[in-house]
């Protein structure tokens, strides 16, 4: 196993996930995942002193609840079981039945890892000073929950520019995970809009829909409130059109988050869960909110690049960077890949 491969599992399992000698490590990757990944942290949990499970499961044809019908029972039991659950599937397993069950146990913390690989863990986990990216996350957090009610521009050069109003804001993304609960890599601050106030257009260069894809013309959703139109995208709007459909329970629903990446050792093109953390990469989540009736985790993402953020007329990032000088840029001047 190569020594920054490594050194990254190892921050994942003893450092954020704070898995003590003893405790059960649950790891689920899929058959089309990079094994690497699920190899180096059943090193690393074993090295801590725990008793890593690692299942290779058959890939998910759908996420969230909507994956209900293809967790086997074997699955459910060792997910239910254990203290520490690192899933590094996609489509995932967060907002199904399953998670919900080891979210309600008080005992499991559970890793969002998505298709995170080999070389993304070691560039997310071992090419920064995490103390230091949590500064940004921190003060990024922080920055969008004293905006609440504010307005918020996003605008990107293939022809996003959306406005909305901000919703109050649940996020607030944990150094540790020393409680139960679910966890994400860091690197992304999430924003919440008014689902009503959300107007205009935002332009996609991939989507999550049923699976994760670049397509192969940009693809433009429409917006006045809700979602009132999709166009582009060639054969992957028809995919897309059906999660939007299946997520908001008919019609196309709302957009539901925004996000604004900003890990500077995140590379593009390398899976879902480090584009949406390069700089400037925006995860836009559409369907029905997981606190409203009908909604859950099962909701398609796209990803909007190259974005330019104002809150509340302040610019916050242009063309991916981060430019606000009050609070995260320059925690992330002191950081860069080695």
């Amino acid at each position: 196993m190569q020594p920054d491969l490594a050194r990254a599992a190892e921050r994942l399992v003893r450092d954020q996930m704070a898995v003590r000698a003893g405790e059960g490590v649950l790891i689920t990757t899929d058959t089309a995942a990079d094994a690497r990944a699920a190899a180096a942290v059943f090193a690393a949990a074993g090295a801590a002193g725990a008793r890593p499970n690692l299942m290779v499961l058959p890939q998910l044809p759908f996420q969230g609840k909507l994956a209900d019908p293809y967790v086997s029972p074997a699955l459910a039991a060792a997910a239910a079981a254990s203290d520490v659950w690192i899933d590094l599937t996609l489509p995932y397993f967060a907002g199904s039945e399953v998670h919900d069950r080891a979210m309600k146990n008080r005992r499991t913390r559970y890793f969002l890892g998505v298709d995170l690989g080999g070389p993304g863990l070691a560039r997310l986990y071992g090419d920064v000073d995490l103390d230091r990216l949590y500064d940004a996350q921190d003060a990024l957090d922080a920055l969008i929950a004293r905006a609440t009610g504010k307005a918020c521009r996003i605008v990107n050069p293939a022809g996003t520019d959306i406005v909305f109003q901000l919703a109050k804001s649940t996020a607030n993304k944990r150094r540790r995970a020393d409680r139960p609960g679910t966890i994400s890599p860091p690197g992304s601050c999430l924003i919440y809009p008014e689902l009503e106030s959300v107007k205009g257009r935002v332009v996609l260069a991939k989507v999550f829909h049923e699976y994760y894809a670049a397509l192969p013309t940009p693809m433009t959703v429409h917006l006045d409130g809700r979602i009132r139109a999709v166009e582009g995208g060639g054969a992957e709007r028809a995919v897309m059109e059906r999660a939007l459909r299946r997520a908001a329970g008919g019609g196309y629903g709302h957009i539901i988050h925004f996000t604004l990446g900003f890990h500077p050792a995140a590379r593009w093109g390398h899976g879902f869960i480090e584009d949406i953390r390069v700089a400037g990469t925006n995860a836009v989540g559409f369907g029905t909110p997981w606190w409203l009736p009908g909604g859950g985790e099962n909701h398609p993402d796209g990803v909007v690049t190259e974005q330019t953020l104002w809150v509340d007329g302040a610019l916050i990032a242009e063309r991916g960077v981060v430019v606000d000088p009050r609070d995260a840029a320059a925690a992330l001047v002191r950081l860069g890949p080695r």
